[in-house]
């Protein structure tokens, strides 16, 4: 799905923040990791079938942060666990029409106050539905219409969606459907502002994004610090273009396409320095997450190497999402979640999914 809060924009409320360095591992050939890694929290069971994940890390105590997540189902929901997985009743939406994906973004001016959103596609009533953060109330007048004007059911259908804040606090949301054209324009992405009532409204800014006509789209992430959009097209590989609708629509890398047993899904980023760390991209019949470099070579910088793959005790695995800063005692490295088809997340620990060598201390 998306990268929520890379490392400059969680240390902008952290004076000192503990950085890790994962242990260096380019090996190719050799990349599947031995085993199964575990969860060290399941979280409670949501209704029906949960898809995609969140994380709003709360700026005054990141053990106190929070996890968003999706009940796909046409009486779904969306779901907030505590960081030990416990349901949180009071902050839970419930009654959302298929609920498909969902992502956090940080700073939205709404009545002239900075406010954390959760944004999150409502498949069959074809709007984005809009929460504050951490109360989990709406801001979006009952939704937020998208893709107006497209024909056909399954061109409206929501599913996947990114938020992109770029570096001069402008919000947009980048959405995908069910399926769309292949002509360059499946993903449609638009700015989101206060419409003068303290509630968001969505303005469209652009249609872009290769499409094989393979499968479809689901899994978009944005790397905010680099200003990069990733997405799975899930029958042929991951496709990258600039998150800023100014530089233009052309792709800048196709990666990724080779070694999936099938779906290509959930997409997270980790970040180790403002300009390096991991893309994970979910195998999601094999139960597997490839890894591969966020940044790419000295000769090709949109060259992104594939580093291992990884087995999780997940099943069906699709939405995900990777924390790259401390959170608790038991993520001091950073956090990768992931769904699971028995109605719950699992939340790993950062270093079994790649090994930490050193810490290094940030003053921001």
């Amino acid at each position: 799905m998306s990268l929520l809060w890379l490392g400059a924009v969680a240390c902008h409320t952290q004076q000192n923040t503990v950085r890790t360095t994962p242990a260096a591992d380019t090996t190719v050939a050799n990349a599947t990791v031995a085993g199964v890694i575990q969860p060290v929290v399941v979280t409670d069971s949501v209704l029906h079938d949960t898809d995609d994940p969140a994380v709003w890390i709360n700026p005054a105590d990141p053990a106190k942060s929070l996890i968003v997540g999706t009940d796909k189902d046409k009486d779904g929901g969306l779901y907030v666990f505590d960081l030990n997985g416990k349901l949180q009743a009071d902050k839970t939406v419930r009654g959302l029409q298929r609920p498909n994906n969902v992502d956090i973004e940080y700073g939205l001016l709404l009545n002239g106050k900075p406010t954390d959103i959760a944004v999150a596609t409502e498949r069959l009533t074809h709007k984005l539905r809009i929460y504050s953060l951490p109360d989990m109330k709406p801001v979006d007048k009952g939704g937020v219409e998208v893709f107006v004007g497209e024909t056909g059911t399954d061109y409206r259908d929501l599913m996947g969606i990114s938020l992109y804040r770029n570096k001069a606090g402008v919000i947009y949301a980048i959405v995908g459907r069910k399926t769309g054209p292949t002509d360059g324009s499946y993903l449609w992405q638009y700015r989101l502002d206060d419409d003068g009532t303290g509630n968001v409204k969505a303005t469209f800014v652009r249609k872009f994004g290769q499409y094989s006509g393979l499968k479809e789209i689901e899994s978009i992430a944005v790397d905010d610090q680099l200003g990069y959009v990733y997405y799975s097209d899930e029958g042929r590989g991951v496709h990258q273009y600039y998150a800023d609708p100014e530089k233009g629509n052309q792709e800048l890398a196709l990666f990724a396409t080779k070694g999936f047993t099938e779906d290509h899904e959930g997409i997270s980023i980790y970040n180790l320095t403002d300009s390096t760390g991991y893309i994970l991209v979910s195998d999601q019949g094999a139960n597997k997450f490839h890894i591969f470099t966020r940044e790419g070579t000295a000769q090709n910088p949109f060259d992104h190497r594939l580093v291992k793959v990884v087995t999780v005790k997940a099943v069906q695995s699709d939405g995900s999402e990777t924390i790259s800063v401390p959170l608790n005692r038991q993520f001091q490295h950073g956090l990768f979640i992931t769904m699971s088809d028995d109605r719950t997340f699992h939340l790993y620990r950062w270093e079994d999914i790649m090994p930490v060598k050193r810490q290094v201390i940030t003053n921001r």
